[in-house]
C-alpha cells in the first residue's frame, strides 16, 4: 500500500512555513540532563513541521529520535535539520520495524483522522506507547479498538488535547472548579475558520473517508472539550443543527456549520459552534453566578487573552505563556516513566467521539438525543 499523507513542505530558514514555527526550528535538538523519552513522529505535515517538531526543543522529558513519512526526501531534510539518524527514518510500510528500535519509547500519530486507529494499533503491537492527535478516531468502535490494544500491550494511550495543557485554559479550569466564578450556568464556545482547498493540509479534510467528518470533528471538538473540562461534568443530553452549502465543492462530503447544545446534570448548559466558512474565531465564554470569564483567543498556539467580569469590575488576567505542545509531550513522558495514567487517556477521546456522534444523530433526526453511553464501560 502506498500512502502519501504528509502535506507540509520544508522551507529554508528565510522562508518559514505557515503557522509561525518556533525560532528553534533551525536548531538541532538540545541535550538536557535527566531521562527523556524518545519519540517517533508519524506524519510530516504542516502541523508536525511547524509546531510539534520545533517544540521538542522546549521539552524537558521528551526528545525526537525517529521520523515516519511517506516522502523520504522530506524526512531526510527534517532528519538532517534535527540531527536524526537516517537509520531512524521509516515509511508507512516499514513502520512496524520500530519494534526493533530501542530508542523509540513513544509514537506521536499526526495523520489524517481515519488512519489514527490503524497506526495506534500497529504502534502498540510494536511495544510502543502512543500519543494521538485529536479526534482520537472516526468511530466509537475504532476508539474502543485502540484502547483495548493499548491495554493488551500494557502501554499508555494519550490523546493530544493540547488546550488541557495550556496555562490560560488550565487557569480557567481552576477558576471554574474552585468556585471563583460561582455556580457555572452556561458555557459558550465558538471555533471557526475558512477551509481553503488550495492549502494541502485542508485538502484531506474535505474527504470524508480521511477526515471522518467536517468542522465538528476538526474544530468543534475544541468547543466540546471546553464545555466538558470547564464544567467538569459529562453531558446528559445533546441537540444540534447542521448547515452546509452542498453547491460549494468544499462541502460535497463534509459538513460546514454546526450549532449544538449540551445539558449537564447540574443544570448547566452549553451553546457550541464550529464552522469552516467563517472568519477565524477560537473563543470560550463561561458564565457563573459570581463572575464570567472570556478566553479569546482560547485555543491558539500562543498569546491567549483572558478577561474576568463581575457586577463591579472587569479585569484582564495575565497568565505566563508556556509551550503547550512541549507540556503535553512531557506529561505523557512523565506518565510513562512514573507508571501512571495520563490526564487525557484514550477514554477521554472515546467520550468525545460518542458525544460528537450524538450531535450528528440529533441533527439528522431533528430532536435531542439522551446520552446514556458517555461513561459506559467498553463493550
Amino acid at each position: 500500500m502506498t500512502m502519501h499523507v504528509d502535506t507540509g513542505t520544508i522551507s529554508s530558514p528565510g522562508d518559514r512555513p505557515a503557522g509561525r514555527p518556533m525560532p528553534e526550528m533551525e536548531r538541532p535538538m538540545p541535550e538536557t540532563p535527566g531521562r527523556r523519552m524518545g519519540y517517533a513522529v508519524v506524519g510530516l505535515g504542516q502541523f508536525a513541521l511547524n509546531q510539534i517538531i520545533p517544540s521538542f526543543a522546549r521539552s524537558r522529558s521528551s526528545k525526537l529520535v525517529a521520523l515516519v513519512s511517506g516522502h523520504r526526501d522530506k524526512a531526510l531534510q527534517v532528519a538532517e535539520r534535527y540531527g536524526i539518524a537516517q537509520t531512524n527514518i521509516y515509511d508507512y510500510q516499514t513502520f512496524d520495524r520500530i519494534a526493533d528500535n530501542g530508542e523509540i519509547d513513544i509514537v506521536y500519530i499526526i495523520l489524517p483522522n481515519a488512519l489514527h486507529a490503524e497506526f495506534a494499533v500497529r504502534a502498540f503491537k510494536a511495544g510502543k506507547h502512543v500519543l494521538c492527535e485529536k479526534p482520537m478516531a472516526v468511530t466509537v468502535e475504532e476508539c474502543e479498538t485502540m484502547i483495548r490494544a493499548g491495554r493488551e500491550a500494557d502501554r499508555k494511550l494519550m490523546i493530544a488535547y493540547r488546550a488541557q495543557y495550556e496555562p490560560s485554559n488550565m487557569e480557567a479550569i481552576r477558576m471554574a472548579r474552585e468556585g471563583d466564578l460561582g455556580k457555572i450556568r452556561l458555557v459558550t464556545s465558538d471555533h471557526g475558520r475558512i477551509l481553503d482547498p488550495k492549502v494541502p493540509a485542508d485538502q484531506w479534510r474535505m474527504v470524508r473517508a480521511l477526515a471522518g467528518g467536517g468542522s465538528l470533528y476538526d474544530i468543534g471538538i475544541y468547543s466540546l472539550q471546553a464545555a466538558r473540562y470547564i464544567t467538569g461534568e459529562e453531558p446528559v443530553e445533546v441537540s444540534g443543527r447542521i448547515s452546509s452549502d452542498r453547491s460549494d465543492p468544499r462541502f460535497k462530503e463534509i459538513e460546514d456549520l454546526v450549532a449544538f447544545q449540551l445539558r449537564f446534570p447540574s443544570g448547566a448548559l452549553a451553546n457550541l459552534t464550529s464552522s469552516y466558512s467563517t472568519s477565524p474565531v477560537k473563543r470560550i465564554q463561561v458564565f457563573g453566578s459570581k463572575a464570567s470569564l472570556i478566553l479569546d483567543p482560547a485555543t491558539e498556539y500562543e498569546r491567549h487573552e483572558m478577561v474576568v467580569k463581575t457586577a463591579k469590575e472587569e479585569r484582564r488576567v495575565q497568565i505566563p505563556e508556556d509551550n503547550q505542545f512541549a507540556a503535553e509531550m512531557d506529561h505523557l513522558s512523565k506518565a510513562v516513566m512514573e507508571g501512571r495514567e495520563p490526564k487525557t487517556p484514550g477514554e477521554e477521546g472515546l467520550r468525545d467521539i460518542r458525544i460528537l456522534q450524538a450531535v450528528y444523530q440529533a441533527a439528522r433526526e431533528g430532536k435531542p438525543v439522551i446520552l446514556k453511553t458517555t461513561n459506559v464501560p467498553l463493550r
